[in-house]
């Protein structure tokens, strides 16, 4: 059972990826006129991605507590807690110019108290999808006057997606993949459809075993008997996560294809379910590992 730490040789840079964490400084040419934000608060790990891959880190006051890539984000600046449970007075208190947050933020009266406060407030909009991906890049670079970085590396995660659909063409049998959650309380929780795990399958080449639930739910064992995943995908947070072993114990998986034919990987769960500049590595990842027969160049992996 695999770890997506060991699917390729250490020191490979994945092609898709492109260096999107690199700083894109020959592109960083600022709009005219009024001076761009100095101080801003990055609310969703997401946020806290783009604003590092186009070179805009040093500008970042505060991030929150899903703002865990690159590490440097969390370690160097002020943290304003999660993202769904934010205060009002936590987010105002570090003194931002600008707070940009991810349209999942929350409780709600506390956004709407923010939007209310002297603070430019920038809400953006995710769905799960490429062209998602690209608007956000986009509206976040525009947002602290970086529009020609944005430009580039909304291009440049563009024309990795286009890579990868044109790999899934080559996928004669899709595998059905379940993307387990969590397990609490004996039960497992599972990524239905319209969901951030459903997503990410789908750009991977897989079919969504559970795509009869809706969003994220618990499931009983039930249930898992009749979904015979053919592989299952764990979440690993953090450097931690489920064990293998435990995720093949779960009663409902223990004679899934999936168990029997030790399929079952566990990945960085931002780096997966982000759908920041880092997606298309992720989904590549991924599919390397489902299909290892497709015809991929020589890549590694970025997390």
């Amino acid at each position: 059972m695999l770890k997506v730490s060991s699917l390729a040789p250490a020191g490979l840079v994945c092609a898709l990826a492109l260096a999107v964490m690199t700083s894109v400084t020959s592109a960083q040419t600022e709009k005219p006129g009024a001076a761009p934000p100095s101080a801003v608060v990055a609310i969703g790990g997401d946020i806290t991605e783009i604003l590092y891959a186009i070179g805009a880190e040093k500008r970042i006051v505060a991030v929150d507590a899903t703002s865990q890539f690159p590490p440097e984000a969390l370690q160097e600046k002020k943290n304003v807690g999660y993202m769904r449970a934010l205060s009002t007075e936590g987010v105002l208190s570090v003194n931002g110019d600008l707070i940009i947050a991810s349209d999942r933020a929350g409780p709600p009266d506390v956004v709407k108290a923010l939007k209310s406060a002297p603070v430019k407030y920038i809400e953006i909009a995710d769905d799960f999808s490429p062209g998602s991906i690209a608007n956000k890049v986009q509206q976040v670079a525009r947002a602290v006057g970086l529009d020609a970085a944005g430009e580039s590396l909304a291009a440049r995660i563009g024309r990795d997606f286009d890579k990868l659909a044109e790999l899934r063409k080559q996928i004669k049998r899709p595998l059905r993949v379940l993307f387990l959650l969590n397990v609490a309380n004996g039960r497992a929780t599972v990524g239905g459809a319209q969901s951030s795990a459903d997503a990410i399958l789908k750009l991977a080449g897989a079919e969504n075993a559970a795509a009869t639930v809706t969003g994220y739910k618990p499931v009983s064992d039930e249930a898992l008997v009749e979904i015979r995943p053919d592989a299952v995908v764990g979440m690993r947070r953090s450097g931690s996560g489920h064990e293998t072993d435990q995720i093949a114990s779960i009663k409902g998986l223990s004679t899934s294809p999936a168990v029997k034919n030790n399929r079952i990987l566990q990945m960085d769960g931002l780096y997966l379910l982000g759908f920041g500049p880092r997606s298309p590595a992720a989904a590549l990842d991924l599919m390397r590992w489902l299909y290892p027969e497709l015809p991929f160049a020589q890549t590694g992996h970025r997390q």
